[in-house]
């Protein structure tokens, strides 16, 4: 499709909520994995929903194996050799940040990672780089697949 004619799903909100030019490398990395965390959690109910309809329950469930601090774990230890200088900075500001909430039921290692992973999806989310984006999230779901740290219905 042209480029002219290409239609952005985020210009849509920035029109209608009059977002503001900011520069993204000055918001704390909580905030971006604020913000990562419910860009990733669209993702990952977007991909269970597109399978079919079930039951809301079982959709719940399925997802609940995706966005687990554990989960997000390994997948950013699956794309790490990938990222960028810049993204692999992000990545590490996220990961060290002082989180306010303790992890439930992961280990701090999971949940410090998980929280660098969230940060760097709000990082690309934030920036427009929504190719880069999808192409590191893809990454990581085939490491799952790959590791069976997902349940086969999901797949």
């Amino acid at each position: 499709m042209e480029e002219s004619v290409r239609f952005e799903f985020r210009d849509c909100f920035e029109k209608m909520l009059h977002f503001k030019e900011v520069d993204v490398r000055a918001y704390s990395p909580l905030v971006l994995a604020y913000i990562g965390d419910t860009v990733y959690d669209l993702i990952i109910k977007s991909m269970i929903v597109n399978e079919g309809n079930k039951q809301v329950q079982k959709m719940h469930e399925e997802t609940s194996h995706y966005v687990q601090a554990c989960a997000q774990s390994l997948m950013m230890r699956s794309i790490q050799p990938h990222l960028t200088e810049e993204e692999h900075a992000v990545y590490r500001r996220g990961r060290n940040a002082k989180s306010v909430s303790p992890a439930k039921n992961q280990t701090i290692t999971d949940y410090r990672r998980a929280t660098g992973f969230e940060a760097l999806i709000g990082y690309l989310y934030l920036e427009k780089k929504y190719e880069r984006l999808t192409k590191l999230v893809s990454l990581g779901l085939e490491c799952l697949r790959q590791n069976g740290n997902v349940d086969e219905g999901t797949k």
